[in-house]
């Protein structure tokens, strides 16, 4: 547990000191909230789910700094993944499943966003480090709620690094 949270304060840390936008800034936030999470996890599951959800709505808010444009079409992979994932998770979500909604609908929107902050070639940084993210979070759900995955951990957490690390990546390039 106290391992867990060092890479993501690292790259909070990183991030903060090149910081110059609006921007780079929430990514800060973003990271800082999920090293937080990082620790709440370990304690109550629920608990380090919300304060997740709220780092990926720092992270949204970041991707709609760089653009608020709506590209709505760009919404319709990301929707289809969340659908995907509720279909395959909704029977053993029991009481988590309004909470798992919610979730999975921010998650989506945080991809959505990335995509629509990815415009430019050099950009396609920020859709990979919200989907690398994604993923993760998607890994863990299965693992959790439909069947344990052999050495699903490792994966979920390599993901996870990698998720964050590009997320970071783009927050220092803004």
């Amino acid at each position: 547990m106290v391992v867990k949270p060092l890479p993501v304060l690292g790259l909070a840390v990183w991030v903060a000191s090149g910081a110059r936008s609006r921007s780079a800034w929430l990514v800060v936030a973003g990271l800082v909230l999920s090293l937080v999470a990082d620790v709440v996890i370990e304690k109550s599951f629920l608990a380090g789910l919300a304060v997740f959800l709220l780092a990926h709505v720092a992270y949204v808010a970041a991707f709609l700094a760089r653009d608020g444009a709506p590209r709505p079409l760009l919404l319709l992979p990301f929707a289809a993944w969340g659908a995907l994932m509720l279909w395959r998770l909704w029977p053993g979500l029991g009481d988590l499943r309004l909470p798992v909604i919610v979730y999975s609908a921010v998650i989506c929107t945080m991809m959505w966003r990335a995509a629509a902050a990815s415009a430019g070639a050099a950009e396609w940084i920020t859709l990979a480090g919200a989907v690398v993210f994604a993923a993760s979070d998607s890994l863990l759900a299965l693992d959790k709620f439909q069947k344990p995955i052999p050495h699903a951990s490792v994966a979920i957490m390599a993901l996870y690094w990698a998720g964050q690390l590009l997320i970071a990546l783009s927050g220092r390039a803004h």
